[in-house]
């Protein structure tokens, strides 16, 4: 070979020793074989003096030396025994120090493969020398883990098999035999490698040399561990492990090493162990041959020892991740997973009306045309029970989803990211042409032209309307002004919540008739007429009941409510609506009764359970309603027969007369300025749900009044879901512990609450929102919940609101919720579920609190079907738990995921609006639509009235520009209902801003896009089991009814030049903090994406960030750093984007809100309530102020500001990382990093969700300060 010339680095002396060593020896590079013996003392004093002198080796491995060139070059000319060890133990002395820089140089210089071709000729001697032999596997496992190529190069040259043999022919020689598993460990890091040496015998070969307890050779006992546990990486391997018997030793292994090793030294070769362990159950072959060798109980009593001491952790987490991998997967407790009711779809033709409007395809239509029907009816929502013995395909638990794939999980208590996610750029939209506005028009006028009637404030000219009656006048009538008539329903008792209340045995439910919808033509209502109710019909016999004297005693003197709306099907005002005498005397006589249980039906008419017709004087105001009752609060008696339900009684009625003690029961009517719990079960009766609900549940009844005390975030306690997955393991180790009784359940319609004894608590969620399928009692205090999915859907559960009763205090519950399906949730990061009292709202306190302890959100052993997965198989369902301690004995408690807010709120928050209109407010409420469960769409129109009917003042009226606002799409986000209402209440107020935010624009709000979904208790869907937050590019008039007919409003203002200048989608996101807004942008999306694209590509108005950066400066939970403006290829199909680049609104926003709470600003680690969304709702009307004023501006300044922030976050991106997705949650890394926007596809765990920089360097600084561990 070429020799190398001796080169020197500048400054390096070369007249030094060490250098002129080395010169002499390359002079002799060409003849060692003749001059053996003074090679022999050429290195042995190079060798000397890097042993004594330090700069000696500074200076060979000195950039631009050539004395490892040379060194080498010895090696592989060299066939002297001894100058081979001398050189080897230079090379030793070399790459000892420098943290691995010097061995990067050696394998640069081509070091590993002169090593490998030093190893197979010193093997072909026979034998082999020990010492040489020694000392070349000791250089190879310092350069193996350094050098990428290392276990190829090994198995190519067959240096390999020389290790192998070594190991077989040295299992008595410890010495030797150390460094040669050393490398070994580093050749099974290769798969092809491990697979090879796994045909070679080398899996046996390495349990030869495990054995029980010792105290000799520990170091060699754990590089063997440590190879073995490579090897074992291979399926291959870990079968051959299984079908020779290894697995009951390496449990015995360990039981030993565990039992022995009581100070705790070898704790690594118990990890070691437990590596083997997991490795070996990845396989499906491995897990069952655990289970069979017992090995839950082995690992769990020896985890369970362990517990006390806090450095054994990662020996108890690689247990439980063992343990929780190898409990046996089970099906839901289910009959099918299914949702409980199925609601019959219209039939709609697969070419649709229309190229805008047609049906997704003939495939929805077959697939639910085998639901079973009623009487073959499709006008009238009805509630369809899957029979108990038929079990769909799209529930079965084939083999094949467990498979041999299992799910690679780190050792801390929650699993690592999947290992499958795509690239967080993929899903950002690339195409240009997508990527602008249309530019033709989307439909024709002629069919836009019915939506003129929504629009009658464009063309008003207010003739005869008088402004100086008005402007002196107090009374809130208008002609402008109109209600949302409510949907017409045949009769049905409602079961108002009371002291006591029937059982739905004593209240047969009559059926339900939908009205077809509307077409836009006849939907809406401009015109008031008055409307004489029917009289009262007579309430039903209520004498099945024990308790007879209990009635309400409110002020006696009250005339007239004008606000309570009708069931009539005739369209009339709210104010229009009045009692007679007879009537009110008549509804006195009943409310003996009222808070004991009442039915209301509406077979003849009208029933009003207002009980506030009675005039008010000031002085008698208050803020609680006396309840006559022979109880006294000390418990809460049943509400329904049978054992179940809501409780509210006194275990000491007995002892009371009929004349007994008075409660005082919030008037929550005057405590809050919008609700109203009578006019709120007129709102009540007019609601269609698939079920057909009957209850009323108490926290909607007595309303919500937000509590004055901060609500932080709940401190995660060290190990709680650790010691939660123990609890769970520990039903298969002790089954005979376990009640497994179902106590509650939907899929039995005859009587969902099971009879009881007694010692079970009683669940209910029969009620508007409701949601909760089943509930099994597992221990005395604990209980599995199962949620019901979306209506004609298999999943999204999620959402939850439930009560409990029965409930014994001191007494710790937990609650499982075992079917969840996220991957992640806030409640691992302080979130908490929120519970409502009934005690305590009737001891004064009406409100939903966050609750509960020991929170956390994990994988559970309840396996998904590969199709109710999206195709993707061995998922497995997660568990959120939390315990309660329930403060008051057989109190009525509520559950929710959120606060709840029904569709009958809404009604009834309409209903309310109407008092705070002044003659300067111009407010209309239409019906834009039916939806496809019969219920009323309503559409708002707010602005302000204008000054005169002159021509200037007209003309500045129709003019005003537009802000189209919506919410609440997806039902289980009821925070964008919150944040609505706060907007809604501000612009009815009468604070000059709203009064200048009111003549600055016309609002155009649709408060609830989804009403069949949030009735029905829906986390995601319409009836039609679609995200209809995915129906906006095309929607179908008769599948998605609200959707299409809002789209054709916004298309109808396209036509007519009015789009809107702001169109905002209010919603929630489940795994995020604070609040924060997505847009669209071309600009932003072509840099994210680093596509060509030339300037005219990317002119662009940045006025779009205009909005939320005036949010983050006035509103405290706001985020800038949160929001996106980036558009994704899976969000083409929501109503952001598709309003930005149909409809060519450039400011077309979503909103989102977080269901847990702030990590930044005024609200930083607290929680978030429903004071905080109503404020952040009013904040958005107050920012639309600003806007107004910026844009009116001269001076640009402010947009150049924009333009900077833009121009530097690009900058950032180009410098600092290569792209800005980080996770997407605010926390450090070891969860799994899941998008949940509102436009993803939450079925596809695998979206990621593109932030922009801010957010990455938020992400990064706590990542490196932790230690501890989108929704459109």
């Amino acid at each position: 070979m070429n020799r190398p010339k001796m080169a020197s680095e500048k400054g390096v002396p070369s007249n030094s020793r060490v250098m002129m060593l080395l010169a002499q020896l390359e002079r002799m590079n060409g003849d060692l074989g003749r001059q053996a013996e003074t090679a022999r003392q050429l290195t042995a004093k190079i060798l000397h003096l890097i042993q004594t002198q330090e700069k000696s080796g500074k200076e060979v491995m000195s950039k631009g030396s050539s004395g490892m060139e040379v060194i080498l070059a010895s090696l592989e000319n060299t066939r002297d025994v001894q100058t081979i060890l001398n050189i080897l133990s230079i090379l030793t002395e070399l790459l000892t120090l420098g943290r691995g820089r010097r061995v990067g140089v050696f394998v640069s210089k081509g070091g590993t493969g002169i090593l490998f071709q030093t190893l197979l000729s010193v093997s072909k001697e026979m034998p082999p020398s020990e010492e040489l032999m020694l000392q070349l596997h000791s250089l190879l496992a310092k350069v193996g883990p350094k050098d990428r190529k290392f276990g190829v190069a090994a198995r190519l040259t067959g240096a390999l098999n020389v290790t192998v043999n070594l190991i077989k022919q040295n299992l008595q020689n410890p010495k030797l035999l150390l460094p040669c598993l050393q490398v070994l460990r580093v050749y099974s890091t290769n798969s092809v490698n491990a697979i090879s040496m796994g045909k070679n015998g080398v899996v046996e070969l390495m349990f030869k040399i495990l054995s029980p307890y010792t105290k000799k050779n520990t170091s060699l006992l754990k590089v063997a561990l440590d190879a073995l546990g490579a090897l074992l990486k291979s399926k291959t391997n870990a079968r051959r492990a299984v079908d020779g018997g290894y697995m009951p030793i390496l449990l015995a292994l360990y039981a030993d090493w565990h039992r022995n090793d009581t100070r705790h030294r070898h704790m690594l070769i118990r990890k070691g162990l437990l590596v083997c362990l997991r490795n070996i159950t990845n396989i499906k072959l491995g897990r069952k041959a655990f289970i069979e060798a017992d090995g839950m109980r082995v690992l769990y009593n020896t985890s369970t020892e362990c517990l006390p001491v806090r450095t054994l952790d990662p020996l108890i987490n690689t247990s439980s991740l063992i343990m929780r991998k190898c409990f046996p997967k089970n099906r839901l407790p289910l009959p099918t997973i299914q949702s409980a009711f199925s609601f019959q779809l219209p039939h709609v033709p697969g070419s649709g009306p229309g190229v805008y409007s047609h049906a997704p395809g003939a495939d929805l239509n077959r697939f639910w045309s085998c639901l079973p029907t009623s009487g073959g009816r499709t006008t009238a929502p009805s509630a369809v029970r899957l029979p108990q013995d038929r079990i769909p395909v799209d529930d079965v638990v084939d083999e094949s989803d467990d498979n041999d794939e299992a799910d690679t999980e780190n050792d801390t208590e929650n699993e690592e990211d999947e290992k499958d996610q795509p690239s967080p750029n993929d899903d950002i939209e690339t195409d240009l042409n997508k990527l602008h506005p249309k530019k033709g028009p989307g439909r024709p006028y002629e069919e836009l032209r019915v939506y003129e009637r929504f629009f009658v404030e464009l063309s008003e000219d207010f003739q005869g309307f008088n402004f100086d009656c008005s402007k002196s006048s107090t009374s809130t009538s208008s002609p402008f002004s109109s209600s949302v008539t409510p949907a017409k329903s045949p009769p049905r008792p409602i079961i108002v919540p009371t002291a006591q209340a029937l059982s739905p045995k004593h209240a047969p439910l009559s059926g339900l008739q939908k009205d077809p919808p509307l077409p836009p033509s006849t939907s809406t209502s401009t015109s008031t007429s008055t409307s004489t109710p029917p009289p009262n019909p007579p309430l039903p016999n209520l004498t099945p009941l024990e308790l007879e004297n209990i009635h309400v005693s409110k002020d006696q003197d009250k005339t007239e409510d004008p606000h309570i709306p009708t069931t009539d099907r005739h369209e009339c005002t709210l104010s229009s609506l009045s009692k007679t005498t007879t009537e009110v005397d008549d509804i006195e006589k009943e409310l003996a009764r009222v808070l004991e249980c009442v039915s209301l039906d509406t077979m003849d008419g009208v029933v009003s359970l207002n009980t506030e017709h009675r005039g008010l004087r000031q002085e008698d105001l208050s803020t609680t309603r006396q309840i006559q009752s022979p109880l006294l609060l000390g418990g809460l008696s049943s509400r329904r027969s049978g054992g179940g339900g809501s409780d509210c009684g006194s275990e000491g009625a007995d002892d009371e007369t009929a004349e007994g003690g008075v409660l005082e029961v919030p008037d929550t009517a005057l405590l809050l300025p919008l609700h109203d719990p009578d006019l709120y079960v007129e709102m009540v009766k007019g609601t269609l749900s698939v079920p057909q609900y009957a209850e009323v549940a108490y926290p909607d009844y007595f309303g919500h009044v937000a509590p004055t005390f901060r609500e932080p975030l709940l401190e995660r306690i060290y190990g709680v879901q650790r010691a939660k997955i123990f609890q769970d393991i520990e039903r298969l180790i002790h089954p005979n512990d376990i009640l497994d009784k179902v106590v509650y359940d939907l899929d039995i319609p005859s009587c969902p609450v099971i009879e009881d004894d007694g010692e079970s608590l009683k669940f209910n969620s029969q009620f508007e929102s409701g949601n909760l399928r089943k509930a099994v009692q597992v221990r005395k205090f604990e209980y599995d919940l199962v949620l019901n999915s979306d209506i004609n859907s298999n999943h999204y559960h999620q959402w939850f609101y439930f009560e409990v009763s029965g409930m014994k205090v001191g007494a710790t519950y937990r609650f499982n919720i075992i079917n969840s399906e996220k991957s992640n949730s806030q409640f691992n990061y302080g979130m908490q579920v929120l519970m409502y009292s009934v005690q305590e709202a009737i001891s004064g306190s009406p409100r939903w609190v966050r609750t509960g302890t020991d929170i956390c959100y994990y994988k559970n052993h309840f396996a998904r079907s590969s199709i109710a997965a999206g195709g993707q198989k061995g998922k497995s369902y997660y568990t959120l738990t939390f315990s309660i301690n329930f403060k008051h004995k057989d109190d009525v408690c509520y559950f929710a995921y959120h606060y709840p807010y029904t569709y009958s709120t809404l009604k009834m928050h309409l209903s309310k609006l109407e008092a705070l209109r002044t003659p300067q407010i111009y407010l209309r409420q239409d019906v834009l639509c039916q939806s496809l469960g019969g219920n009323s769409c309503p559409l708002l129109t707010i602005t302000a009235m204008p000054e005169s009917n002159s021509n200037d003042h007209i003309c500045q009226f129709r003019n005003r520009p537009l802000i189209f606002l919506s919410a609440r799409v997806h039902p289980g986000e009821t925070n964008a209902s919150w944040v609505m209402k706060g907007s809604l209440e501000f612009l009815m107020s009468s604070s000059p801003l709203a009064n200048s935010l009111r003549e600055s624009y016309i609002f155009k709000i649709v408060p609830m896009l989804n009403p069949d979904g949030v009735v029905n208790g829906n986390h995601r869907c319409s009836l039609s089991g679609e995200d209809l937050n995915r129906q906006w590019q095309n929607p179908n008039p008769d599948l998605h009814p609200t959707i299409y007919h809002t789209k054709s409003l916004l298309q109808y203002l396209a036509h007519i030049q009015r789009a809107p200048m702001v169109f905002c989608d209010y919603h929630g996101h489940s795994r995020k903090k604070n609040v924060f807004m997505y847009g669209c942008s071309v600009k932003e999306t072509v840099w994210q994406s680093n596509i060509s694209a030339t300037s005219s590509d990317l002119q662009e108005d940045i006025a779009y960030r205009a909005l939320p950066k005036i949010l983050s400066q006035i509103a405290p939970a706001f985020s800038m750093s949160s929001c996106s403006f980036v558009v994704e290829r899976s969000k083409e199909s929501t109503a952001r984007v598709v309003v930005w680049r149909e409809i060519g609104v450039q400011r077309s926003y979503t909103m989102e809100s977080t269901l847990c709470g702030c990590d930044q600003g005024k609200y930083k680690g607290l929680q978030i309530g429903t004071r905080e969304l109503e404020e952040m709702g009013a904040q958005f009307c107050v920012a639309l102020l600003r806007l107004k004023r910026l844009t009116g501006l001269r001076n640009h300044q402010p947009l150049l500001d924009l333009e900077s922030d833009i121009i530097g976050s690009h900058a950032k991106v180009a410098s600092s990382c290569t792209t800005t997705y980080v996770l997407d949650e605010d926390e450090p890394s070891f969860l799994e990093a899941i998008d949940y926007s509102a436009e993803s596809n939450e079925e596809e765990e695998t979206e990621a969700e593109t932030e922009n920089t801010a957010e990455v360097q938020e992400a990064l600084e706590q990542l490196s300060d932790s230690d501890n561990y989108h929704k459109d």
